[in-house]
């Protein structure tokens, strides 16, 4: 009884072509008489007869993610100017949402990090999604907090 799919590995011979008429495969080697897909060198990988290719019929993708996460990022030394400007209450809560009232981050950000370049004199109570870690620091120096959403 022959069973298939077994441990042993099924060796197959490589077919050697162009080894005389007896194999098979001799004379043109498999590849026919005459044409384009006789000849060496030839690649028509994907040509489609004139047809417009696959590759060139889909929307290109490249570097560019479909599912990326939009995050606005916000320095402190911003922060610190829209304070100045009056664009920002510093006595509020400071979150995604007055920002966006405030047309400080744009409508298609849905998260938002405080990074800590440059220097905050006003304290500040901010909600965001993510920050830098001097940020942090450089808030809660000032008396201020930083309160990160979704965190255990």
């Amino acid at each position: 009884m022959n069973i298939l799919n077994t441990t042993a590995k099924v060796i197959v011979p490589k077919k050697r072509v162009g080894r005389g008429i007896g194999s098979g495969k001799g004379k043109t080697s498999g590849r026919g008489i005459k044409g384009q897909k006789s000849r060496s060198g030839v690649a028509i990988k994907s040509f489609e007869g004139g047809q417009m290719p696959l590759y060139r019929r889909l929307p290109k993708r490249g570097f560019n993610p479909i599912n990326k996460s939009k995050i606005a990022r916000i320095n402190l030394d911003q922060l610190q100017s829209f304070v100045d400007n009056k664009r920002i209450n510093p006595e509020s809560i400071v979150n995604l949402e007055i920002l966006k009232q405030s047309k400080i981050i744009n409508k298609k950000y849905l998260k938002f990090k405080i990074l800590a370049n440059g220097n905050l004199t006003t304290k500040i109570d901010i909600e965001a999604d993510f920050s830098s870690i001097a940020a942090k620091e450089k808030i809660e120096k000032l008396g201020g907090v930083l309160k990160i959403k979704n965190q255990k």
